[in-house]
């Protein structure tokens, strides 16, 4: 047990670890969504936060060193976002056609979703800051996050 202790201090120090441990979490989740037939519950980025969050816990290592290593993917989140623009603008005339009932559908959605996750942090005695920070969840996560900070919610 302390060469696995004495290994992970080295492997906790290498910004890549926790890269890699996100992109293998996803994998896994990924192997596990296509095995049970792409069911709803098996939803792979949940998984792959369970595992993530059971990995930290396990090692004790705290969000911050986690997400000092793995913000590649996190400063990915910026270009992914754009890159969307290019499939719906090829569709531009379907969705202009579908306009009321997307924006209508977008409305319902974000309020239920964002309603929701506020009331139930505020029922579990969730902190301002933490409501502040839930509001805007229903929004790509780089715009959210940038509503949240601005709100003075959480950005991290």
């Amino acid at each position: 047990m302390t060469e696995f202790k004495d290994i992970w201090v080295y492997l906790s120090a290498n910004p890549f670890l926790h890269l890699t441990m996100t992109l293998v979490a996803y994998q896994i989740s990924m192997l596990l969504y296509r095995k049970g037939r792409f069911s709803p519950l098996l939803n792979p980025v949940l998984i792959a936060v369970v595992i993530l969050v059971s990995m930290l816990w396990a090692t004790n290592t705290t969000y911050q060193t986690y997400f000092d290593g793995a913000q590649f993917v996190h400063f990915l989140l910026g270009p992914a976002t754009v890159a969307l623009a290019i499939p719906l603008y090829r569709q531009f005339d379907r969705v202009r056609r579908s306009a009321l009932a997307v924006g209508v559908s977008i409305l319902c959605g974000s309020v239920t979703a964002a309603g929701s996750a506020v009331a139930i942090a505020w029922a579990l005695g969730g902190s301002l800051e933490t409501l502040i920070s839930l509001a805007p969840k229903s929004a790509t996560a780089p715009v959210a996050m940038g509503i949240s900070e601005q709100l003075g919610g959480c950005h991290r």
